[in-house]
């Protein structure tokens, strides 16, 4: 399905709910249940509680959808919602995250996996304050632009650049020693 299909997909699935027809929020749930749950894996990294948070994300949107404007996609605003319930989740229960100084060392042993050094890596973006956390999930993990990342957390681009670029410094310090291993 193209891109502007989907689009206009989600609106006529929209309007449809709206017009008293429960049964075509089925539909977006089909449509969208994979990447939401794919969303909520990447902040908490463990496939049963994503796909906990994903029966609540739905009912949150299907409760809100009279207040979706539809100025954007309703994917972009069905992400930030799927966000702001991964947030409120973590900070309910949050990702046990190992301290970095407990890792042991990437630069010391080169012969590490790639897999290896993603999950120190993964981890260390767990130890990131939510704002910076936010936007590296979305920009490097869901592999949304800029746009659609400022769009999902509601904030303007330049923040969002600035977000990132943030993220990335307190990460080289955070991995200092592991760092060279990703690059």
């Amino acid at each position: 399905m193209s891109l502007t299909a989907a689009v206009d997909a989600d609106r006529l699935c929209v309007a449809k709910v709206l017009a008293g027809d429960a049964a075509a929020f089925e539909e977006i749930v089909r449509r969208w249940q994979t990447p939401i749950v794919n969303l909520a894996w990447r902040f908490f990294r463990d496939r049963d509680r994503a796909e906990e948070i994903a029966p609540d994300v739905f009912l949150r949107a299907w409760r809100a959808l009279p207040q979706w404007r539809g100025d954007s996609a309703f994917s972009t605003w069905l992400f930030a919602l799927a966000v702001n319930v991964c947030r409120s989740e973590l900070r309910r229960r949050p990702v046990l995250a190992i301290p970095l100084g407990g890792l042991p060392s990437a630069g010391a042993d080169h012969s590490r996996s790639g897999d290896e050094r993603d999950e120190i890596l993964r981890r260390a973006v767990l130890t990131l304050p939510e704002k910076y956390r936010d936007a590296i999930v979305l920009f490097y993990f869901h592999d949304k632009d800029i746009g659609d990342a400022a769009r999902t957390l509601g904030l303007p681009e330049g923040t969002v650049k600035a977000r990132l670029s943030r993220a990335r410094e307190l990460l080289r310090k955070k991995l200092t020693s592991q760092w060279e291993a990703f690059r």
